[in-house]
């Protein structure tokens, strides 16, 4: 019996690394790629543009509309207010953007790749600047293929680079600028006032920008980005994807060929991807679903006067069951139309359909309930836990506890410190409180747009306490005098178990 072999015969001369085949893509016109520009735009114009938009929050305040304040620890977002203490606001947004990016690959496939993501929409900027400066896909061909450029040759590398790098300056300054204020840093940089980190920032993001969409390219999405390996999970049978209809265009050949089908194999959708991606070998994983290959298609059909749609949007599930329809059928009119009756409307409201949008829902009603729910001052009580108390000399037990304040209010508040549930007999005071109120209550000032600290000392009698350790108490912030509560906490006192 013959021993198994590890590797197919024909794969064991196979190079485990090749060289990258450098992609040259094609200008297309259509109404995907004008869907594309739009797109960019808008990304492009939000992106460099939203940092300069104002926001009037009062005096003191910062005026800038989306604002990373790194000294402050806030994230402003017009008018609201975000402290580090509530980063599940923070983790909402990014389970709310996850959980759209996937309704959108179950509906569209890799609609979000192919349309917005950053490195496709700045990819998509410097290829333009490239074919401005150097020419379309065979113009670039021909100069690349040179022994020797020329002098021409080399100015419009170095221009085209040059436009790159400036591309990317600004991109670095504009992501900067969401963490400082645009007009000032703009005003710094003129002055060459700016600081080294806020450089070595922008300098950071120029570099990754300028590497990313001038020379990774289709290397970040095929093997960088983690989205195409398991993509393949959120699809089904009435997902759209980019397709080929292959039992319309198979077998290809010639336009005058009557036994042919419609493709003529003139490789438009290849010339044109930006990722170097034959759409008519089925979905791959290199495949960003950007669409460009069917205005290519398309272009090539209305020429030779036939229909359009060899590529298209279409549903997996449709693609098998116009290929088992047209089975028997020679290529023509017939054919086509016997696929085209195979076919069915996708079906975008299905369970997979509620499930994301139901969850996407309760995201957003939690996030609405909680800023809705939000009191302008928050209490924050730590109980020492060395040592968990301390026996006095008298035989009374004392915790200790630090009382953090956090009052988004912009002006100064004095409130009274009570304390709950203790027995009778028991006694608390603030460390360097020297007021008390009418009630005798020890008085706290809270810090404006800040976080106040103080120390509260509880005493109780240890003849008065429950035989269990513990003993639930809640601390209450109350308006000097009495009347509602601003703020509570729930802790314990502990104390010896008798």
């Amino acid at each position: 019996m013959d021993k198994p072999e590890a590797f197919a015969p024909d794969d064991r001369n196979q190079p485990l690394y090749a060289d990258r085949v450098r992609v040259y893509p094609q200008a297309v016109q259509g109404r995907v790629r004008r869907a594309k520009w739009a797109i960019l735009i808008a990304c492009l114009g939000l992106y460099y543009l939203l940092p300069w938009l104002r926001w009037d929050r009062g005096p003191g305040q910062p005026d800038q509309a989306v604002l990373v304040d790194m000294a402050r620890g806030r994230l402003f977002f017009f008018q609201l207010e975000i402290w580090p203490q509530e980063v599940y606001y923070l983790t909402g947004l990014l389970l709310l953007g996850a959980i759209a990016i996937f309704a959108a690959t179950a509906l569209f496939g890799r609609v979000w790749c192919g349309f917005a993501c950053p490195q496709t929409v700045w990819t998509d900027l410097f290829m333009l600047v490239e074919r401005w400066i150097e020419g379309d896909r065979n113009a670039r061909m021909r100069r690349d293929r040179k022994p020797r450029w020329s002098a021409g040759d080399k100015a419009r590398k170095l221009a085209k680079h040059a436009a790159w790098l400036a591309i990317a300056a600004v991109t670095g300054g504009a992501w900067v600028n969401y963490f400082t204020d645009a007009p000032q840093l703009a005003r710094d940089l003129l002055a060459f006032e700016a600081s080294t980190t806020i450089l070595g920032f922008a300098a950071l993001f120029t570099l990754t920008t300028y590497l990313l969409a001038g020379w990774a390219r289709e290397q970040v999405c095929t093997y960088m980005c983690p989205w195409p390996r398991f993509q393949a999970a959120m699809l089904d049978a009435d997902s759209l994807a980019v397709s080929y209809r292959d039992w319309r265009g198979e077998p290809r050949g010639k336009a005058q060929d009557p036994g042919a089908g419609d493709c003529v194999d003139c490789r438009a959708c290849v010339n044109v991807c930006p990722t170097g991606v034959d759409i008519r070998d089925g979905l791959q994983m290199a495949c960003i679903n950007c669409g460009l290959c069917i205005d290519a298609c398309d272009g090539i059909m209305a020429k030779l006067g036939r229909p359009t749609g060899l590529v298209a949007f279409e549903t997996i599930g449709n693609l098998a069951a116009a290929e088992a329809a047209t089975r028997a059928v020679p290529p023509g009119p017939a054919r086509c139309g016997a696929g085209m009756a195979a076919r069915r409307p996708a079906r975008l409201l299905r369970a997979r359909s509620w499930v994301y949008a139901g969850a996407m829902v309760v995201i957003v009603l939690a996030m609405l309930v909680g800023l809705a729910l939000r009191q302008p001052l928050s209490l924050e009580v730590l109980r020492d836990r060395a040592p968990l108390y301390v026996r006095l000399a008298d035989g009374g037990i004392r915790n200790s506890y630090t009382l953090k304040l956090s009052d988004r209010r912009h002006d100064a508040a004095v409130l009274a410190v009570a304390v709950e549930g203790l027995p009778a007999g028991a006694a608390w005071q603030v460390l360097g409180a020297a007021r008390h109120d009418a009630a005798g209550l020890p008085l706290v000032e809270t810090r404006p747009d800040g976080v106040a600290e103080f120390r509260l000392f509880v005493t109780a009698p240890h003849y008065a306490l429950p035989a269990e350790e513990g003993t639930p108490v809640t601390i209450r912030l109350l308006p000097p005098g009495g009347g509602a509560t601003q703020a509570a906490a729930a802790t314990s006192f502990l104390g010896p178990r008798r």
